[in-house]
């Protein structure tokens, strides 16, 4: 277990103790093959000695030089292509399900065995599937309400996982997260679709889609009431500012207080006919913000560090249109880790004109 200077170290060394900050964060993690890249990554963050076994085989560190997310790293996130993806399979079925369904409440029935069945399919397959990368197969904008509902239900879903809610309660997380908007059915399209300035009129008209859906959920049997209460309570804030009744913390459900993350969360990311997608690392920003005093904060504050735990490796472009590779997060700047750009370091947290635009696939 020889203590070695970096000045010594070569690729192909294994890590044999995690390698930590000045500030106290964990760099490289035990068991890393030291790859060509990880020189200069070291150097940047001051690392003067390592703790190695010893050099592997060289055929191994030949192999390990090849791919940063094959050996010793966590691996990238979205490593499953889109055309190979059983989650995008089963999303597919989903949005054609939930198609449907939005046009049989309006006619006033849901189909509700069908339902649950397709979202226990869809979250059978939630180990592909991660909130700041995901991606479906054809996006088209017009279906952008229906977009919004099936990621809501996954983003709800790993919400209340990660969260420490029992397990009985993810799968109904999820399902709040899929009816959540139902009542946009009863909602006159004109003002739905809107997408200049709404009059009063029309601002209290698009609010009632909370109490429609609550209206259509009420009259179907077999659904858990946490589910209805998260379509009428989603815009609720803890501080009692939101609507339909201006309820305070925990007069809201719970599943409503994921679901509120969840919806704003994917109404800023995803394109619509009349808005551009923004970045999600901007959008976990403004959450952030938006926490305080209005979203649950310990939610907001875990969905934040669950979204960009585990994202060192991803390739990302950054708002100024250069492209590169996350290298290294502060959890105290979960948003705004260190970016390899061509060899440049570029630590987003103090370079703040910068942010990352978009995770490349």
């Amino acid at each position: 277990m020889p203590n070695i200077s970096v000045m010594e170290a070569k690729p192909g060394l294994i890590i044999n103790k995690d390698v930590i900050t000045p500030l106290g964060g964990t760099l490289f993690e035990k068991g890393k093959v030291l790859l060509p890249r990880d020189m200069e990554i070291l150097e940047a963050f001051f690392i003067d000695h390592l703790e190695v076994d010893g050099a592997e085989e060289e055929s191994g560190a030949v192999e390990a030089s090849k791919s940063a997310d094959k050996v010793g790293t966590k691996p990238a996130i979205g490593t499953v292509t889109r055309s190979q993806s059983p989650l995008h399979d089963e999303y597919d079925k989903m949005l054609a399900l939930i198609k449907r369904c939005y046009s049989s409440a309006a006619a006033g029935g849901l189909p509700i065995l069908e339902l649950r069945s397709g979202t226990e399919a869809l979250i059978a397959q939630i180990k592909d599937y991660h909130v700041l990368n995901f991606t479906p197969r054809h996006i088209v904008e017009r279906d952008y309400v229906y977009h919004h509902a099936v990621m809501s239900a996954l983003t709800s879903y790993k919400i209340a996982q990660w969260c420490g809610y029992p397990q009985r309660d993810w799968l109904q997380a999820a399902f709040a997260g899929l009816l959540h908007d139902i009542g946009n059915v009863k909602v006159d399209p004109a003002v739905l679709n809107n997408p200049g300035t709404l009059t009063a009129a029309e601002r209290n008209e698009m609010r009632r889609h909370t109490t429609y859906g609550y209206q259509i959920l009420r009259n179907v049997t077999a659904i858990n009431e946490g589910v209805r209460l998260a379509a009428l309570q989603h815009h609720e804030k803890v501080d009692g500012s939101g609507y339909p009744l201006r309820l305070q913390g925990s007069q809201i459900h719970f599943y409503a207080k994921i679901v509120a993350v969840a919806d704003i969360f994917h109404a800023m990311t995803l394109e619509r006919i009349y808005k551009k997608a923004q970045s999600p690392y901007l959008v976990l920003e403004q959450i952030q913000k938006e926490g305080f005093g209005k979203l649950d904060p310990a939610i907001v504050q875990t969905f934040i560090n669950k979204t960009t735990e585990f994202h060192n490796g991803t390739k990302v472009r950054l708002n100024d249109g250069g492209r590169g590779e996350i290298i290294f997060s502060d959890r105290s700047n979960p948003t705004r880790p260190m970016v390899n750009v061509n060899g440049r370091i570029i630590n987003l947290a103090s370079s703040r004109e910068l942010y990352i635009q978009e995770i490349i696939h």
